[in-house]
Parts: structure tokens; C-alpha cells; sequence
């Protein structure tokens, strides 16, 4: 093996060899149902924030932005703004509403409020659609990490991610995980801070050359050039600042809440922490101008965090910077897939896997839905992993940003309407969920088979949110009115319990 892959094998073996050790020191804590699906509820705002931190900023984050950004110009931009300023939705419309629903997930929250059957199997098949979605392009994402940091073959990074994945899920569920995911967090800011630090000074010292010219077109934030650029910028936008709410790797997050107060605060918190991460991807790509022309013209632009500081900074040096950075990148993949196979784990536990071994119900870990659970994280992990490995080439960002969209166009107006709006019918969630998923889905399944049109039809499939989003709305609000004697009994009460605070509650007690 070529020693200037130590460094970075070494770091991908310090970052497994945590994990696996924050895993396994978390099972202590472990014992009930509860604690799997989670975490009894009762983890405080700071620590899950970190972790919220943790499992949100994936591979989309830690690589795309910056090949993004390298590429695409100052467009780019908008995909960390709308990551971050997703949460200010969630924090306004959702949070702590969701946290007083009592829920374990999604469908749980959805049966809750329309008392359907049908709704939550729906809800159900839609978390495990966008957990898939978003998992694919992690395991790519690591093979990518694998091949440029060490010159492994693409599918040894895949592979790992899943094993490990697996083992610190199956050992604890959410609360193991939530250890796993804050620890991951600081890891990764640590990761692409100071390298970035280090090339800035490199930078400084080189008497700060300008980037390669680029054109004008390169520091515009609207994709293209005249009414399909303006409809692309504004589609992904409504993805990214409505589908942060509809994710069920960062919904059950506020499940694991104490009360309503404390998912507020973790989400300000989680604000805060995005902020502070992604002031980063932005100056890597711009130093990409100056030092990494190459991976433009290559196509390589997804590996510039990782080959820039080899780029800029020639030995050892070099290759330990690039060793860090290799560590983030791989904690980015774990802690994101481990988060988005507890949530799509929860939901195959709850409404396929318990049915396979025996009751429903509290259990300790050694008991039926435990080894539910365990089943069902096998699922989670193998399909995305067989998708990975089979299918070509996958843009990070862009395949994230299509989760993003069939999350808006799906789990977003159906919490949106579920909170905040009494007359919503299970007829009007069905149909609503129905055309929105089949509407940004369809795009996102075209997207990744390599389907390419050009013109209008190529932006609405690229950036299906523009018009997803206000269909799947529209649908289930037409179809409840029409349906309005379907309308819940309880859901005036329902609708009470979410908007009532804890301490109100508590003093009316």
C-alpha cells in the first residue's frame, strides 16, 4: 500500500474503532422498547442538538457543498442556507407540537391524529422511501472517501459504512445512537475547521492569489440563465427549507425530547451549530478556485475537501491534514445512515418486523421487539446497500436534495395540516400524500436511473418541488373539504394536546 494512504486508513480505523466503542459503552443504557425507539425521552436539549448536528450534516454536507460550490458558482450556496433555515421552520411550526403528540414516528403520529389505519401505512412506506433515498448517496459518498483517501476499490467504503452501521444499531437502537451521533458531530467540525484553517494560512503565505477566472455567471445565486434558472433556484429552495421537517432521521429526533420547551431549545441550538459548521464548505471551494482546477476538468470536483490539502501543502503535512479530513468524512457517513436507519428501523419494527416474531409491546432488549428491531435494521441497511453498489455514478447534493424534495411534497404537508388545521381527513392525507410522493418520487426514481431531458422538462424532474410541493397541499386540502364528514371526532382534542405547554398541563393537574 502506498504510505501516503496511511494517514487516512488510519484515521478511517480510529473513527470506526469510536464508534463502535461509543456504540457498544451506550448499550449499558438500553433496557426498554423505549430506549430503543427513543431514548426514554429523556435526552436534554444540548446533547441532542449535537447529535441532531451529527446525523444531519452527512455526505451531502461535508463533500457536495464544496464540489458544489467549485462548480456551480455562488447558486450553490443555497443548499446550506435551506439546510439551516429548514430548522427555522421546524422550530416555528412543528417542534414542539410533534414532541407533545406522544409519538414513536412518523405513522404513529399520523395514525394518532386521523385514526387510519391506511394513513399510517402509507406514512410508513414513504419513511422507508425518503430513509432510502437519503441512504444511497452516504454509501456512495463513502466509497468515493475510500477510493481517493487510500485507493481502496469504490465498494470497500459502502460495505464498512453498512457493517458498522449495523452492529452499533442493533446493539442499542436511539439511545446507543444518540452518543454515537454528538460525539460525531464535534468530530466533524473539528475535521473541516482546521484544515481549513491551515490551507487559509497557506493561502496567505502563497500572497493570497485570485482564483481562476471563472466568468461573472460564477458569483450569481440564481442557477442559469433566464425563467428555467429562476424556477430551478426557487424549486430547490421550497425543498430544502420544507423538507428539513419532513425527514424521519430528524422528526424522531424531537421524539427523544423531555417535553415541548426542550425540542425548541434543541432546534436553536441545532441552528447555531449548522451555522457554525457550514461558515467552512464555502472557503474550500473557494480555494478550489485557486489550487483545484484540475478536479473541475476531471470531474472530480466531490473529492476537493479531501485532495485539496495534498494540494496545497506538500509531505506529511499534507497527508495528516488529509488524514483529519478523511476522519470527518467517514463520521459523516455513519452518524447520517446510523440516524436514518433507526428511523426507517423504528417504522419496519412497529408495522412489519413485530408481527414476524411475536407481540407488540414493551420488551427488555433480549425480548421480542428487540429482535424485531434488529431485523428490521438489517433491512434498512442491506437494500440501500445493494442500490448503492449497483447503481452508476451519484451526484452527493443533488441526490440529497431530491430526498429533500419528496420529504416536502409528502410528510410536509401532512404535519403542516396535522397540527394546525382541525378539518384535515384521513381521505384528504391519503390522496395528498399520494400525489406528492408520486409527483417528486417519480422525479427522484428518474433522476437516479440516468434519465436526462433537456429545456422545461429536464428542470421540472431535476427540481421537482416548485410544483410537488403546492400540488400534494392542494390535494389534501380539496379532498378533505370534500370529505369533511370524515373528519375526526377527536381531533379537536388532539389538536389541544399538541398546542397545550407541558407546565400548563402539569398546573391544570
Amino acid at each position: 500500500m502506498n504510505t501516503e494512504a496511511v494517514p487516512g486508513l488510519v484515521a478511517v480505523l480510529a473513527v470506526t474503532v469510536a464508534t463502535v466503542a461509543i456504540g457498544t459503552w451506550g448499550l449499558r443504557f438500553s433496557r426498554t422498547t423505549s430506549d430503543f425507539f427513543v431514548a426514554s425521552r429523556t435526552v436534554r436539549p444540548g446533547l441532542n442538538a449535537s447529535a441532531i448536528g451529527g446525523e444531519y450534516l452527512s455526505a451531502a454536507s461535508f463533500l457536495g457543498i464544496a464540489g458544489l460550490l467549485l462548480v456551480g458558482g455562488a447558486d450553490m450556496l443555497w443548499y446550506p442556507v435551506g439546510w439551516t433555515a429548514g430548522y427555522l421552520v421546524l422550530l416555528v411550526l412543528v417542534a414542539a407540537p410533534l414532541r407533545r403528540s406522544g409519538a414513536y414516528t412518523l405513522p404513529d403520529f399520523a395514525e394518532a391524529r386521523l385514526g387510519s389505519a391506511w394513513v399510517r401505512a402509507a406514512s410508513s412506506l414513504l419513511v422507508v422511501g425518503v430513509g432510502w433515498l437519503y441512504l444511497v448517496p452516504q454509501f456512495k459518498g463513502a466509497g468515493i472517501t475510500l477510493e481517493s483517501a487510500i485507493g481502496a476499490p469504490e465498494w470497500v467504503g459502502p460495505v464498512i459504512v453498512g457493517l458498522v452501521v449495523l452492529v452499533n444499531v442493533m446493539s442499542g437502537g436511539m439511545r446507543s445512537i444518540t452518543f454515537v451521533q454528538a460525539f460525531q458531530y464535534w468530530l466533524k467540525l473539528t475535521a473541516i475547521l482546521v484544515p481549513a484553517m491551515v490551507l487559509l494560512v497557506v493561502w496567505w503565505g502563497d500572497g493570497r492569489p485570485a482564483g481562476s477566472s471563472a466568468g461573472d455567471a460564477w458569483s450569481v445565486p440564481v442557477a442559469g440563465d433566464g425563467s428555467i434558472g429562476l424556477y430551478s433556484t426557487y424549486s430547490l429552495i421550497i425543498a430544502l427549507f420544507l423538507g428539513t421537517m419532513g425527514l424521519p432521521h430528524v422528526v424522531v429526533r424531537f421524539y427523544t425530547n423531555p417535553d415541548g420547551r426542550g425540542a425548541r431549545r434543541t432546534t436553536l441550538a441545532v441552528l447555531a451549530l449548522l451555522g457554525l459548521f457550514y461558515v467552512w464548505p464555502p472557503v474550500y471551494a473557494a480555494l478550489g478556485r485557486v489550487y483545484g482546477d484540475d478536479l473541475v476538468s476531471d470531474g472530480h470536483a466531490d473529492v476537493l475537501v479531501l485532495e485539496l490539502p495534498r494540494l496545497m501543502v506538500e509531505g506529511i503535512g499534507g497527508e495528516l491534514l488529509t488524514g483529519l479530513v478523511t476522519a470527518g468524512a467517514f463520521a459523516a457517513f455513519l452518524s447520517t445512515a446510523s440516524g436514518l436507519a433507526i428511523a426507517v428501523s423504528g417504522v419496519l419494527t412497529q408495522d412489519v418486523t413485530s408481527r414476524l416474531v411475536g407481540e407488540r409491546g414493551t420488551r427488555d432488549p433480549g425480548g421480542s421487539i428487540a429482535t424485531a428491531f434488529r431485523l428490521a435494521a438489517a433491512v434498512a441497511v442491506v437494500v440501500p446497500l445493494l442500490v448503492a453498489l449497483v447503481v452508476g455514478e451519484v451526484g452527493v447534493a443533488e441526490s440529497v436534495g431530491l430526498a429533500f424534495a419528496v420529504a416536502a411534497s409528502t410528510f410536509c404537508p401532512l404535519l403542516v395540516l396535522g397540527i394546525w388545521w382541525r378539518g384535515l381527513t384521513d381521505a384528504g392525507a391519503l390522496a395528498g400524500l399520494a400525489a406528492g410522493g408520486l409527483g417528486a418520487g417519480g422525479a427522484a426514481v428518474l433522476n437516479l436511473a440516468g434519465v436526462n431531458a433537456s429545456g422545461w422538462t429536464g428542470a421540472l424532474l431535476a427540481q421537482p418541488a416548485a410544483w410537488s410541493v403546492p400540488l400534494a397541499f392542494a390535494v389534501m386540502v380539496l379532498v378533505s373539504l370534500a370529505t369533511a364528514s370524515r373528519a375526526p371526532a377527536h381531533a379537536q382534542r388532539f389538536l389541544v394536546r399538541l398546542h397545550t405547554p407541558e407546565t400548563l398541563g402539569a398546573e391544570r393537574s
